[in-house]
């Protein structure tokens, strides 16, 4: 089981009890009214997402109305793992796209810049397909073109560690991008693939941007001046993204805050008002790079976790203080971007910044990057 099937069983185990969502979630009813219409009529994009499903088709009526009822307009969903198979990869597209074909109420598959605008005058969940690393290439650029072919617009050049593409963030900070990850990057731009430097080091990212032809993103990350961790991103790499046009994704992860303690919703705020200031109000989002559905901290859900834990750190790709579950006190809610436009306001950041970091900065920055 990867990251993903984790995410989606714990959440999913809110949706398949007979319980009121805000029983397990946290509290949203302190959000202004001024932040509830900004919200509703928003363009809501999370760019590292997933939808509260679990198990096999058909899916439970909860799980669907509890989508529906999160405002969110379209999500961006890493597929592949961290190390799944070319073989494997294909297979999860295409279980995705059954299940988009199944339920043709519920879900469009984001292809092009237009579809977001679709998706939320349709009332539907867009799911845009993304890769968290290079594995599903298998050392090949060329099957860049193969993959957008299948609906994958955004991917990623490596993980946390080393791949034949660059460095992730846990490997050896002198490692940079390599000349295959050259060719990759070249893919992408001329296939309108957007290039994401979420889990790449420092010199990877840098060297990445030089690369590229196009914006590239970092759709959940935090901040280094923050707090100091290989996950979270220096000032230096933050701006370089959005002075190209780029875009910051704030996630709400443990590694937030130092362990052993559990992220609130003013250290959240704490990385996205920093993040604010460094890159400028067109050039921050939201990647929570959670499942949609509230986190389940009951022993069963949390022993899947402990397992998924162990199984990541056998195999080096878990970072530091990856000992906490993966949410934030506060925005422990299908509602967290509301909560967080909300907390915008609060701060005196005006509306129409508000609705940027909602959704509108990355779906433009996903524009220039595609070039449609």
């Amino acid at each position: 089981m990867n990251r993903r099937e984790i995410l989606a069983a714990m959440g999913a185990a809110t949706a398949m009890a007979a319980i009121p969502m805000r029983a397990l979630a946290d509290d949203d009813s302190q959000v202004s009214a001024t932040a509830r219409a900004l919200y509703k009529r928003s363009m809501v994009f999370d760019a590292n997402m997933y939808p509260p499903l679990n198990g096999e088709p058909p899916f439970p009526q909860s799980q669907l109305d509890m989508m529906r009822s999160s405002g969110v307009t379209a999500m961006k969903s890493s597929l592949g793992g961290y190390d799944n198979s070319f073989e494997d990869t294909v297979a999860e597209i295409a279980g995705y796209q059954q299940v988009i074909e199944m339920y043709p109420d519920y879900f469009i598959q984001i292809r092009r810049h237009a579809d977001f605008a679709r998706a939320k005058q349709e009332n539907k969940t867009g799911v845009l397909f993304s890769f968290e690393t290079v594995t599903p290439l298998d050392g090949k650029p060329e099957r860049v073109e193969l993959f957008r072919g299948l609906g994958v617009r955004v991917m990623q050049i490596t993980y946390n560690i080393a791949t034949p593409f660059g460095t992730g963030c846990l490997g050896d900070p002198n490692g940079g991008l390599t000349d295959t990850g050259r060719k990759a990057i070249e893919a992408m731009n001329k296939q309108g693939v957007a290039l994401d430097l979420s889990h790449s080091n420092v010199k990877t990212s840098l060297e990445a941007l030089k690369a590229t032809k196009k914006p590239a993103i970092i759709s959940h990350a935090g901040c280094a001046a923050v707090h100091q961790h290989p996950r979270n991103k220096p000032d230096n790499l933050l701006k370089a993204v959005a002075d190209q046009g780029g875009v910051v994704g704030i996630y709400d992860l443990c590694y937030l805050t130092a362990s052993p303690k559990q992220p609130t919703l003013d250290d959240y705020m704490a990385h996205m008002t920093h993040a604010l200031k460094v890159c400028g109000e067109d050039h921050v989002g939201i990647g929570s790079d959670s499942s949609m559905a509230p986190w389940d901290t009951s022993p069963e859900a949390m022993a899947a976790f402990n397992k998924d834990e162990e199984q990541r750190h056998k195999a080096g790709v878990a970072a530091p203080e990856e000992d906490r579950p993966l949410y934030v006190i506060g925005l422990n809610t299908p509602m967290r971007s509301e909560i967080i436009a909300d907390q915008l306001l609060k701060r005196g950041y005006s509306e129409r910044v508000a609705e940027k970091v909602l959704g509108l900065n990355f779906t433009n920055a996903l524009k220039a990057g595609w070039g449609d």
